[in-house]
């Protein structure tokens, strides 16, 4: 390229979004490094056998990406780019890239790719690039040790068993069954009797079973063993064992593949295997001994999410892990809370409800809770119990991040913390007299999930509420009518709607304009249709079983979710990198052209099943 191009060049990037915030002295150096090449229509650029190594910017023309069957992707026109997608995987991308029209492309090289995002914080946070390259270090695959977090996350059960399971019969000796895990160092063993899984045997009840208590070696492992051990499939996630192994205090899980047994995993073998992952957090929590280290592991919590969100996993994936989070800081301030109040006179269950019930938090996220409370209790014997422990632990969330919910949906407020009879006659009321600004504020109690306690106690209230809700038309109707007031921001003219005036002006809302909307048709559907889940992209997927949304609704559904999860995740990464406070307000000029079309598809989705939602539950219609 030639030295009278190049302001060109630099002023048509500072124009399109990355490019326009990096400096004029980068925009001019980066001029100088890219190559032009011009294209005719029908020139295939990539197939699914030879990716691009290089990222093109588009200074004109048209330009198709299909998926390796040929289904279009996306169409892109002045200041889109593609070719990136490989840089950040080192993965050849199958894709079909086809020049539509005459076209100009300007070609960033792969290693001026890597720099760009390792020099300047907003290129990297729009490009969300690979940890490796954000270190400084080499171009490292997506399987190297810097994204040993997300591999924990996708990692089936499988792969990390590396041995046969060692077993004996419940008949042998507590000597023999020592010298068994002596020999194989291991710290425990599997009881197997005619071909079962009976118990399990530890190098802990060693010790405090037979040594401690002064039991006879030649007694059977019969007699110390834990009978009917919770186990875990093969082919269930890294992550959930650990999330088991944490909330539970087991550090020994049996593996079945069906009802054969497989081998046996260990917090050992996911803790130090996987010691730098985001739910490592997990099991340094419930070792927490006081508010005070809760407090302190807590704030990490958003430079995990930053780690998630860089290494590019999906909306899906990162709420499961930060609401994970939120549910065992909860849990272990309640387990503090019963040391120091002693346990509970009466059963009780601490319910979440809003974005942690529904595994869906982010960075971002005040408390939402009750108690649920067996109706043994009795308010002048047990009250002051309950009381107490329920504003410790809503105290201790508090100074976790987690704040005081403003309209106080809380367990320590009086009218949120109720035995059984009186949580059905508030549903009794909410389902059965419904109003519409009561039913906005109780939306959240329809959203409800045990976090600690009584699980039948939950369940019978669960069963009520569900089985009440999913008969009552008129209930459907005003819970349709509640859903349509949040409208996606978007006018008549594809144009957005934009916030006016104050502290966002001309910013969207992501949240209550974005991923509100879709949670509300979600709700709708599962109370219609008696859906116990209530994770929002569970619903869709168990509204479409029973056929009340069809499968390309429920799919578009579901991609307009994960989308605008992403747009709204990556906003508060590159707050929480800069040192802000995230929030869920986006300006449109932060988005590339091609966020800004598929945000606009996206609200066009949500928009259009709000109008079939109405049709269908506003008249009472239940077919």
């Amino acid at each position: 390229m030639t030295p009278q191009v190049v302001p060109t060049v630099a002023a048509f990037l500072a124009s399109h979004h990355p490019f326009d915030q990096l400096a004029p002295n980068v925009l001019e150096e980066l001029s100088l490094s890219l190559k032009a090449r011009e294209v005719t229509a029908g020139t295939m650029l990539a197939t699914p056998d030879t990716p691009l190594d290089h990222m093109y910017v588009i200074k004109s023309g048209n330009i198709e990406v299909r998926d390796a069957d040929k289904t279009l992707l996306a169409t892109l026109g002045e200041g889109d780019v593609f070719g990136h997608h490989t840089l950040l995987s080192d993965a050849p991308g199958a894709l079909w890239i086809e020049a539509k029209a005459r076209s100009t492309l300007l070609l960033l090289q792969a290693s001026s790719f890597d720099k760009l995002c390792r020099d300047h914080a907003s290129f990297r946070y729009h490009f969300g690039a690979r940890k490796a390259v954000i270190a400084g270090g080499s171009t490292a695959g997506r399987g190297g040790a810097g994204d040993a977090g997300l591999q924990l996350m996708h990692t089936p059960i499988a792969q990390i068993v590396t041995r046969e399971p060692v077993t004996v019969s419940s008949a042998t000796s507590i000597r023999e069954a020592a010298g068994i895990m002596s020999r194989e160092r291991i710290s425990s063993l599997l009881v197997v009797d005619d071909g079962a899984l009976t118990g399990i045997v530890t190098d802990r009840d060693l010790r405090s079973r037979v040594i401690a208590a002064g039991r006879s070696m030649d007694d059977t492992v019969k007699t110390v063993m834990s009978t009917s051990p919770t186990t875990i499939e093969a082919s269930d996630h890294a992550y959930e064992a650990l999330l088991m192994m944490a909330r539970s205090n087991y550090h020994h899980l049996p593996v079945l593949d069906g009802s054969r047994l497989v081998g046996m995993i260990t917090d050992t073998d996911l803790l130090q295997r996987h010691s730098t992952s985001p739910l490592y957090l997990i099991g340094e929590i419930h070792r927490c001994k006081d508010k005070d280290a809760l407090a302190q592991a807590s704030t990490r919590l958003k430079q995990l999410m930053l780690t998630l969100v860089e290494a590019n996993a999906t909306s899906d994936s990162v709420g499961r892990v930060v609401s994970s989070i939120g549910e065992a800081i909860t849990g272990r301030l309640l387990t503090l809370a019963e040391q120091r109040f002693g346990p509970p006179p009466v059963p009780y269950a601490w319910l979440t409800g809003g974005s942690l019930a529904r595994f869906e938090q982010t960075a971002l996220s005040d408390q939402d809770n009750c108690l649920l409370i067996d109706d043994a209790y009795d308010p002048v014997a047990h009250g002051n119990y309950f009381k107490d422990l329920s504003e410790d632990v809503c105290e201790g969330l508090n100074r976790c991040g987690y704040v005081y919910c403003p309209g106080e949906i809380m367990a320590m407020t009086d009218k949120w913390r109720q035995p059984l009879s009186q949580w059905k006659r508030y549903f009794d009321t909410w389902i059965d007299q419904p109003e519409p600004k009561a039913l906005m504020h109780a939306c959240i109690f329809f959203d409800l999930r045990r976090l600690h306690g009584d699980v039948p106690l939950f369940l019978e209230l669960q069963s009520y509420v569900l089985a009440k809700a999913q008969t009552n038309a008129i209930f459907h109707a005003f819970m349709a009518g509640n859903a349509l007031t949040h409208q996606p921001p978007i006018g008549f003219f594809r144009n957005f709607v934009l916030v006016k005036d104050g502290e966002h002006d001309k910013t969207l809302d992501l949240k209550h304009s974005g991923v509100i909307p879709i949670v509300d048709i979600a709700r709708v559907y599962a109370l219609a249709g008696g859906i116990v889940e209530v994770n929002t992209r569970e619903r869709l997927e168990a509204a479409e079983q029973k056929g009340l949304l069809s499968a390309s609704g429920a799919s578009d559904l579901r991609d307009a979710l994960e989308f605008i999860g992403t747009v709204r995740l990556r906003h508060q990464a590159g707050q929480i990198r800069q040192g802000t406070a995230p929030d869920n307000f986006v300006p449109p000029s932060a988005l590339s052209h091609l966020e800004r079309k598929h945000l606009k598809d996206a609200f066009g989705v949500v928009r259009t099943m709000q109008s079939f939602l109405g049709q269908r539950y506003q008249t009472g219609h239940l077919g």
